[in-house]
């Protein structure tokens, strides 16, 4: 809530007004009100716009399309309602208005609170679940009515199936739909009916006010409903009525001769149905057996007798006799002319033995002279190199006084430096050899 206004201030038209709006919407809680409806309003986005007004007094009504979705009935002017509203200020215009949460007919709140706690507790129970409805049979074949032997909505429902399906057969099962214990004997019939070869239930009743429709909205008849084995569907009142039956049926009407036409197929529609179906079918049959025809024909034209047939294969045999003793002699003559060819290369590949032999011994003459030469050259090459190693000899130089030392590391000894007092050396002559130690060693001179 808006803090209220320090004293003298000047507040604008925006200000009072919404300080106006807060003070109204914090202090009246939700509160049923009940008055008639004037000048009421659809308006295109789907809220409804209405005056709820009594001998003395009126004031402006706003239900919103969320609300006005969930009311199930339609208003109209005249109509004495008991709305459940917040007051609140419409500032804009500075107007004061109710927005109206829920609405029932006047004298109902009591039979209309326990249809919403009801409907509300089956609801979470998953007993108006979409998923566990059950689809109609599309040509039933046995239909159970459910309803008043007494009742104007049974002879509509009768009426309309003997003008659409005059082939139904029908079962009715008579019970009380008004009054104490209205709700038990319903439940009873639907319980007889589901247990009965049929094939859908038709639960029907005609218009009322909600206690003339009250039986519908026991909890006992939403269970048989739902306990049925075979589809339910409900034509309970006029389009504008809801109860928990047609909640919990597998399929709702908006009136029993609705009821009617969905549960049973047209019958001069199935005609014309079957009319189409026929004229297809035979169409199809034709072309079928023309088909079939066309390709009798065709293979009878390929049909042969089996003595002309055998005729065939005799004459194809003689031709694939021909066909090899032409292929067997052209074989041969190609074998024949080979084997020519090959003899003619085998006389031309023979060797002359007498000029083979003169051949050879020019070629043996050749060989001894070139192998002659080459060794006199050979002889004159090697006397050459046995005279230059012999320059190059150790033992000539030895032979000549000289003497060969081998130092201990085994080497010739060329350098007096690299002996040592002490050291083994090995000396060679030209003849034989001896061992020496060194007692000194005599460096030579310096170069000047």
């Amino acid at each position: 809530m808006s803090p209220p206004p320090p004293p003298n201030a000047v507040l604008s038209v925006s200000s009072l007004n919404r300080l106006v709006r807060d003070c109204l919407e914090s202090a009246f809680p939700l509160t049923w009100i009940g008055g008639e409806i004037s000048n009421l309003t659809y308006a295109t986005s789907g809220h409804v716009y209405f005056s709820l007004k009594d001998s003395s007094a009126q004031v402006r009504c706003v239900m919103w399309r969320s609300r006005a979705q969930l009311l199930g009935w339609r208003l109209e002017n005249g109509q004495k309602i008991e709305a459940r509203a917040l007051l609140s200020f419409y500032e804009p215009r500075g107007e004061f208005q109710l927005n109206v949460e829920a609405i029932r007919r006047a004298g109902q709140g009591d039979l209309f609170e326990r249809f919403l706690r009801l409907k509300a507790q089956l609801e979470a129970e998953g007993l108006f679940a979409a998923e566990a409805k059950r689809p109609l049979p599309e040509f039933p074949r046995h239909v159970a009515i459910v309803s008043s032997l007494q009742a104007a909505a049974l002879r509509d429902v009768l009426t309309t199936l003997h003008r659409r399906a005059p082939h139904l057969r029908l079962s009715i099962f008579p019970t009380a739909v008004q009054g104490d214990g209205a709700a038990n004997r319903i439940a009873e019939a639907l319980g007889q009916a589901s247990v009965s070869g049929c094939d859908a239930i038709i639960l029907c009743r005609g218009g009322g006010s909600i206690e003339d429709l009250w039986s519908f909205n026991e909890e006992c008849v939403a269970r048989a409903i739902r306990a049925s084995a075979i589809p339910v569907i409900a034509g309970v009142g006029h389009e504008t009525d809801f109860t928990i039956a047609d909640f919990a049926a597998d399929l709702r009407a908006p009136t029993p001769t609705a009821a009617a036409e969905l549960v049973s197929p047209d019958r001069d529609s199935l005609a014309d149905r079957l009319d189409r179906l026929h004229e297809q079918l035979q169409r199809r049959s034709e072309r079928a057996l023309a088909d079939r025809l066309q390709r009798l024909d065709w293979l009878g034209t390929r049909l042969i007798h089996p003595a002309e047939r055998l005729r065939q294969r005799q004459q194809e045999v003689t031709a694939l006799g021909l066909q090899l003793q032409r292929a067997l002699q052209a074989k041969h003559d190609r074998a024949q002319l080979l084997a020519n060819a090959l003899q003619q290369r085998q006389m031309a590949a023979r060797p002359r033995l007498d000029r083979l032999a003169s051949r050879l011994e020019h070629t043996a003459y050749r060989l001894g002279k070139e192998t002659a030469g080459q060794i006199s050259a050979c002889n004159g090459k090697l006397n050459a190199l046995a005279g230059g190693l012999k320059q190059f000899d150790p033992h000539a130089v030895l032979q000549r006084g000289y003497a060969l030392v081998i130092g201990p590391d085994g080497r010739a000894v060329r350098d007096a430096a690299a002996l040592h007092p002490g050291d083994d050396l090995a000396v060679s002559f030209h003849r034989g050899s001896a061992t020496a130690t060194v007692r000194q060693v005599v460096a030579p001179p310096e170069a000047d």
